[in-house]
């Protein structure tokens, strides 16, 4: 039986996006562990247009062949780890239009996330939150927040993420209460 399948979707699209050090920072972490499979799942790579499909997606799949393939790729994964900046105390542009082109792919599967930005992320991941829970995902509480000390020191190539032990701790219990709650879902589905 094969190990559950993650994706670790990175939420921004920016040139110079802070995002790709919490990405390689976490798969790093990730793949230490023998219980679950992850993959770097990169906006960058699914380029939607504004979403303006005629109905929504929980009665119709997108006509946009790059939504589609967002889709199939949303579908074959068993949950998630979102790494998002706080954009005006939310979510990117980027990743909330992806997230509205797409609906029962991500029905009954858990998310965590990794945020950065003002306290800590804190309030890009409780936009987050609300989103994922209108689209009938487990939401969970253990996530890691990247204070704006840690973001600086990083960015200023004083320390990198890896330095700071809190956030290992972090993650550590998110990939933990992830592991559990995707193959607890995964086996209700079945």
């Amino acid at each position: 039986m094969s190990n559950p399948k993650i994706g670790i979707i990175v939420g921004t699209t920016r040139p110079n996006r802070f995002a790709d050090k919490p990405v390689e920072w976490l798969k790093s972490l990730a793949d230490r562990r023998d219980d679950l499979d992850f993959e770097v799942v990169d906006l960058r790579d699914y380029p939607m247009p504004l979403f303006e499909e005629p109905v929504s997606p929980a009665r119709a799949p997108s006509t946009n062949p790059v939504a589609q393939k967002w889709a199939a790729k949303i579908a074959s994964l068993d949950g998630y780890v979102f790494i998002t900046a706080e954009y005006n105390h939310s979510i990117s542009g980027a990743l909330k239009n992806a997230l509205d082109y797409v609906y029962p792919e991500f029905v009954r599967k858990p998310a965590t996330f990794v945020a950065y930005g003002g306290v800590g992320g804190a309030r890009a991941v409780e936009q987050l939150r609300l989103i994922c829970i209108e689209l009938q995902m487990a939401a969970l509480r253990a996530a890691v927040h990247i204070s704006r000390d840690q973001f600086a020191a990083v960015m200023q190539g004083e320390k990198t993420l890896a330095d700071f032990e809190a956030l290992q701790q972090q993650a550590t219990l998110a990939l933990d209460d992830l592991a559990w709650w995707t193959n607890t879902l995964k086996a209700g589905q079945s």
